[in-house]
Protein backbone atom coordinates (compact mmCIF):
# COMPACT_ATOMS: atom_id res chain seq x y z
CA UNK A 1 0.00 0.00 0.00
CA UNK A 2 1.27 3.49 -0.88
CA UNK A 3 1.09 5.82 2.11
CA UNK A 4 2.61 8.89 0.44
CA UNK A 5 -0.32 11.06 -0.77
CA UNK A 6 2.05 12.76 -3.25
CA UNK A 7 3.07 9.51 -4.95
CA UNK A 8 2.30 9.42 -8.69
CA UNK A 9 0.53 6.08 -8.27
CA UNK A 10 -1.54 5.32 -5.17
CA UNK A 11 -1.75 1.61 -4.34
CA UNK A 12 -4.38 0.15 -2.03
CA UNK A 13 -4.28 -3.65 -1.80
CA UNK A 14 -7.01 -5.35 0.19
CA UNK A 15 -8.86 -8.64 0.05
CA UNK A 16 -7.08 -9.82 -3.09
CA UNK A 17 -7.91 -6.63 -5.03
CA UNK A 18 -5.40 -3.89 -5.89
CA UNK A 19 -6.94 -0.45 -6.33
CA UNK A 20 -4.51 1.69 -8.32
CA UNK A 21 -5.05 5.44 -8.66
CA UNK A 22 -3.03 7.56 -11.05
CA UNK A 23 -2.38 10.55 -8.85
CA UNK A 24 -1.61 13.65 -10.89
CA UNK A 25 -5.04 15.32 -10.86
CA UNK A 26 -3.61 18.79 -11.47
CA UNK A 27 -2.31 17.47 -14.84
CA UNK A 28 -5.37 15.28 -15.57
CA UNK A 29 -3.16 12.31 -14.64
CA UNK A 30 -0.97 12.87 -17.68
CA UNK A 31 1.99 10.51 -17.68
CA UNK A 32 5.34 11.93 -16.65
CA UNK A 33 8.42 9.71 -16.11
CA UNK A 34 7.54 9.06 -12.47
CA UNK A 35 4.02 7.83 -13.27
CA UNK A 36 5.29 5.80 -16.23
CA UNK A 37 7.89 4.11 -14.03
CA UNK A 38 5.38 3.43 -11.25
CA UNK A 39 2.83 1.85 -13.60
CA UNK A 40 5.43 -0.23 -15.42
CA UNK A 41 7.07 -1.54 -12.26
CA UNK A 42 3.75 -2.44 -10.66
CA UNK A 43 2.31 -4.32 -13.63
CA UNK A 44 5.59 -6.07 -14.45
CA UNK A 45 5.74 -7.44 -10.88
CA UNK A 46 2.19 -8.84 -10.93
CA UNK A 47 2.99 -12.33 -12.34
CA UNK A 48 4.77 -13.05 -9.07
CA UNK A 49 1.99 -11.64 -6.85
CA UNK A 50 -0.31 -14.51 -5.88
CA UNK A 51 -1.89 -12.32 -3.18
CA UNK A 52 -3.24 -9.90 -5.81
CA UNK A 53 -5.97 -11.47 -7.94
CA UNK A 54 -7.77 -8.48 -9.52
CA UNK A 55 -6.56 -4.97 -10.36
CA UNK A 56 -8.76 -1.86 -10.59
CA UNK A 57 -7.19 1.15 -12.32
CA UNK A 58 -8.58 4.68 -12.03
CA UNK A 59 -7.50 8.31 -12.09
CA UNK A 60 -7.65 10.91 -9.35
CA UNK A 61 -9.78 13.97 -9.94
CA UNK A 62 -11.83 14.67 -13.06
CA UNK A 63 -9.93 12.62 -15.64
CA UNK A 64 -8.74 9.06 -16.15
CA UNK A 65 -5.52 9.91 -17.99
CA UNK A 66 -4.85 12.66 -20.53
CA UNK A 67 -1.96 10.75 -22.09
CA UNK A 68 1.66 11.86 -22.11
CA UNK A 69 2.46 15.03 -20.18
CA UNK A 70 3.15 17.28 -23.16
CA UNK A 71 4.23 20.22 -20.99
CA UNK A 72 6.94 18.07 -19.43
CA UNK A 73 7.95 16.76 -22.87
CA UNK A 74 8.15 20.26 -24.35
CA UNK A 75 10.34 21.43 -21.47
CA UNK A 76 12.71 18.52 -22.03
CA UNK A 77 12.89 19.23 -25.77
CA UNK A 78 13.78 22.84 -25.08
CA UNK A 79 16.62 22.15 -22.67
CA UNK A 80 19.86 20.25 -22.93
CA UNK A 81 21.22 18.26 -25.88
CA UNK A 82 18.83 16.74 -28.39
CA UNK A 83 17.80 13.16 -27.75
CA UNK A 84 19.44 10.47 -29.82
CA UNK A 85 17.29 7.93 -31.67
CA UNK A 86 18.33 5.33 -29.10
CA UNK A 87 17.15 7.59 -26.28
CA UNK A 88 13.82 8.14 -28.02
CA UNK A 89 13.30 4.42 -28.49
CA UNK A 90 14.11 3.80 -24.82
CA UNK A 91 11.45 6.31 -23.78
CA UNK A 92 8.94 4.80 -26.21
CA UNK A 93 9.61 1.28 -24.92
CA UNK A 94 9.32 2.37 -21.29
CA UNK A 95 5.71 3.40 -21.96
CA UNK A 96 4.56 0.60 -24.25
CA UNK A 97 5.97 -1.95 -21.79
CA UNK A 98 3.15 -0.93 -19.42
CA UNK A 99 0.50 -2.14 -21.88
CA UNK A 100 2.42 -5.34 -22.59
CA UNK A 101 2.65 -6.02 -18.85
CA UNK A 102 -1.07 -5.35 -18.40
CA UNK A 103 -1.88 -7.97 -21.06
CA UNK A 104 0.68 -10.49 -19.80
CA UNK A 105 -0.13 -10.34 -16.09
CA UNK A 106 -2.48 -13.13 -14.95
CA UNK A 107 -4.74 -10.73 -13.03
CA UNK A 108 -7.79 -9.20 -14.76
CA UNK A 109 -7.56 -5.42 -14.99
CA UNK A 110 -10.69 -3.27 -14.66
CA UNK A 111 -10.46 0.38 -15.71
CA UNK A 112 -12.80 3.03 -14.35
CA UNK A 113 -12.81 5.82 -16.92
CA UNK A 114 -14.00 9.28 -15.95
CA UNK A 115 -13.34 12.34 -18.07
CA UNK A 116 -10.67 12.02 -20.74
CA UNK A 117 -8.82 8.87 -21.75
CA UNK A 118 -6.57 10.37 -24.41
CA UNK A 119 -3.46 9.07 -26.15
CA UNK A 120 -1.61 6.98 -23.62
CA UNK A 121 -4.71 7.09 -21.42
CA UNK A 122 -6.68 5.45 -24.20
CA UNK A 123 -3.94 2.83 -24.49
CA UNK A 124 -4.18 2.07 -20.76
CA UNK A 125 -7.95 1.68 -21.01
CA UNK A 126 -7.72 -0.56 -24.07
CA UNK A 127 -5.06 -2.76 -22.47
CA UNK A 128 -7.44 -3.39 -19.57
CA UNK A 129 -9.71 -6.41 -19.65
CA UNK A 130 -12.87 -4.52 -18.71
CA UNK A 131 -13.68 -0.85 -19.15
CA UNK A 132 -16.54 0.90 -17.36
CA UNK A 133 -17.14 4.62 -17.68
CA UNK A 134 -18.97 7.68 -16.41
CA UNK A 135 -21.35 9.52 -18.79
CA UNK A 136 -18.72 12.27 -19.12
CA UNK A 137 -15.98 9.89 -20.25
CA UNK A 138 -14.50 10.37 -23.69
CA UNK A 139 -11.81 8.56 -25.61
CA UNK A 140 -9.43 9.64 -28.34
CA UNK A 141 -6.16 8.68 -30.02
CA UNK A 142 -4.57 12.08 -29.63
CA UNK A 143 -1.20 11.13 -31.12
CA UNK A 144 -1.99 12.32 -34.65
CA UNK A 145 -2.94 15.78 -33.34
CA UNK A 146 0.59 16.44 -32.05
CA UNK A 147 2.61 15.58 -35.15
CA UNK A 148 2.85 11.83 -34.60
CA UNK A 149 1.15 8.90 -36.29
CA UNK A 150 -2.22 7.82 -34.94
CA UNK A 151 -0.88 4.36 -34.06
CA UNK A 152 0.91 4.07 -30.73
CA UNK A 153 1.14 2.00 -27.54
CA UNK A 154 -0.96 -0.88 -28.88
CA UNK A 155 -3.95 1.29 -29.77
CA UNK A 156 -3.90 0.20 -33.42
CA UNK A 157 -3.93 -3.43 -32.23
CA UNK A 158 -6.81 -3.11 -29.79
CA UNK A 159 -9.16 -0.64 -31.46
CA UNK A 160 -10.00 -2.57 -34.68
CA UNK A 161 -10.64 -5.70 -32.63
CA UNK A 162 -12.99 -3.85 -30.29
CA UNK A 163 -14.87 -1.40 -32.51
CA UNK A 164 -14.15 -2.54 -36.07
CA UNK A 165 -11.79 -1.29 -38.77
CA UNK A 166 -13.86 1.68 -39.96
CA UNK A 167 -14.41 3.25 -36.53
CA UNK A 168 -10.78 2.56 -35.60
CA UNK A 169 -9.58 4.30 -38.76
CA UNK A 170 -11.83 7.26 -38.02
CA UNK A 171 -10.38 7.64 -34.54
CA UNK A 172 -6.75 7.01 -35.46
CA UNK A 173 -6.70 9.22 -38.56
CA UNK A 174 -8.54 12.20 -37.08
CA UNK A 175 -7.97 12.11 -33.33
CA UNK A 176 -11.72 12.60 -32.84
CA UNK A 177 -13.23 11.95 -29.43
CA UNK A 178 -15.67 9.13 -28.86
CA UNK A 179 -18.19 9.83 -26.10
CA UNK A 180 -19.30 7.33 -23.47
CA UNK A 181 -22.63 6.54 -25.10
CA UNK A 182 -21.08 5.64 -28.44
CA UNK A 183 -18.36 3.66 -26.65
CA UNK A 184 -21.08 1.66 -24.91
CA UNK A 185 -23.02 1.11 -28.14
CA UNK A 186 -19.88 -0.22 -29.84
CA UNK A 187 -18.88 -2.43 -26.91
CA UNK A 188 -15.76 -0.48 -26.03
CA UNK A 189 -17.11 -0.14 -22.48
CA UNK A 190 -19.47 -2.54 -20.74
CA UNK A 191 -21.18 -0.09 -18.38
CA UNK A 192 -21.90 3.65 -18.22
CA UNK A 193 -22.98 5.05 -14.86
CA UNK A 194 -22.32 7.94 -12.46
CA UNK A 195 -19.07 7.69 -10.51
CA UNK A 196 -20.57 6.40 -7.25
CA UNK A 197 -22.41 3.64 -9.10
CA UNK A 198 -19.29 2.87 -11.11
CA UNK A 199 -17.31 2.24 -7.92
CA UNK A 200 -19.99 -0.16 -6.74
CA UNK A 201 -19.92 -1.97 -10.08
CA UNK A 202 -16.11 -2.26 -9.97
CA UNK A 203 -16.34 -3.69 -6.45
CA UNK A 204 -19.02 -6.16 -7.54
CA UNK A 205 -17.04 -7.25 -10.60
CA UNK A 206 -13.94 -7.82 -8.50
CA UNK A 207 -15.83 -9.80 -5.87
CA UNK A 208 -17.47 -12.00 -8.49
CA UNK A 209 -14.06 -12.67 -10.02
CA UNK A 210 -12.74 -13.69 -6.61
CA UNK A 211 -15.35 -16.46 -6.57
CA UNK A 212 -13.39 -18.15 -9.37
CA UNK A 213 -10.38 -20.25 -8.45
CA UNK A 214 -7.11 -18.33 -8.82
CA UNK A 215 -6.00 -20.70 -11.58
CA UNK A 216 -9.37 -20.63 -13.33
CA UNK A 217 -9.42 -16.84 -13.38
CA UNK A 218 -5.88 -16.43 -14.71
CA UNK A 219 -6.33 -19.15 -17.35
CA UNK A 220 -9.55 -17.47 -18.51
CA UNK A 221 -7.69 -14.20 -19.09
CA UNK A 222 -4.90 -16.05 -20.88
CA UNK A 223 -7.23 -18.03 -23.15
CA UNK A 224 -9.41 -15.02 -23.98
CA UNK A 225 -6.35 -13.06 -25.03
CA UNK A 226 -5.10 -15.87 -27.26
CA UNK A 227 -8.58 -16.45 -28.69
CA UNK A 228 -8.64 -12.94 -30.13
CA UNK A 229 -5.57 -13.83 -32.19
CA UNK A 230 -6.39 -17.50 -32.70
CA UNK A 231 -5.60 -18.95 -36.12
CA UNK A 232 -8.69 -21.16 -36.06
CA UNK A 233 -11.60 -22.26 -33.91
CA UNK A 234 -9.86 -25.61 -33.48
CA UNK A 235 -6.75 -23.95 -32.06
CA UNK A 236 -8.81 -21.89 -29.62
CA UNK A 237 -10.86 -24.89 -28.52
CA UNK A 238 -7.69 -26.94 -28.00
CA UNK A 239 -6.51 -24.30 -25.53
CA UNK A 240 -9.91 -24.31 -23.83
CA UNK A 241 -9.75 -28.11 -23.47
CA UNK A 242 -6.24 -27.94 -22.05
CA UNK A 243 -7.22 -25.25 -19.53
CA UNK A 244 -10.30 -27.14 -18.35
CA UNK A 245 -8.20 -30.24 -17.67
CA UNK A 246 -5.67 -28.15 -15.75
CA UNK A 247 -8.46 -26.51 -13.73
CA UNK A 248 -10.00 -29.84 -12.67
CA UNK A 249 -6.63 -30.93 -11.32
CA UNK A 250 -6.05 -27.74 -9.36
CA UNK A 251 -6.24 -28.08 -5.60
CA UNK A 252 -8.91 -25.39 -5.41
CA UNK A 253 -11.31 -27.03 -7.88
CA UNK A 254 -13.16 -29.10 -5.26
CA UNK A 255 -13.63 -26.06 -2.99
CA UNK A 256 -14.94 -23.96 -5.89
CA UNK A 257 -17.48 -26.61 -6.88
CA UNK A 258 -18.54 -27.29 -3.29
CA UNK A 259 -18.96 -23.57 -2.49
CA UNK A 260 -21.12 -23.11 -5.60
CA UNK A 261 -23.38 -26.04 -4.66
CA UNK A 262 -23.61 -24.87 -1.03
CA UNK A 263 -24.32 -21.27 -2.15
CA UNK A 264 -21.49 -19.75 -0.10
CA UNK A 265 -18.30 -17.79 -0.76
CA UNK A 266 -15.35 -20.05 -1.56
CA UNK A 267 -12.32 -20.23 0.70
CA UNK A 268 -9.34 -20.88 -1.54
CA UNK A 269 -5.96 -21.93 -0.28
CA UNK A 270 -2.66 -20.87 -1.84
CA UNK A 271 -2.16 -24.10 -3.75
Amino acid sequence: MTTDPEAPLLIDERGGVAWLTMNRPERLNAMNPALVDALRHYFQALPGRRDVRVVVLQGAGRAYCAGLDLKHTAELMGSGPAKTLDDSFATQYSIKDIMLAMRRCPQPVISLVQGSASGGGLALALASDIRIATPEARFNAAFIKIGLTGCDMGVSYFLPRMVGASVAAEMLMTGRFMNAQRAYQLGLVSCVAPWDELLVEAHNLAQEMLNATPLGLSLTKEALGHAIDGNSMEAVMAMEDRNQMLATRDGNFKEGLTAFLEKRAPQYGQV
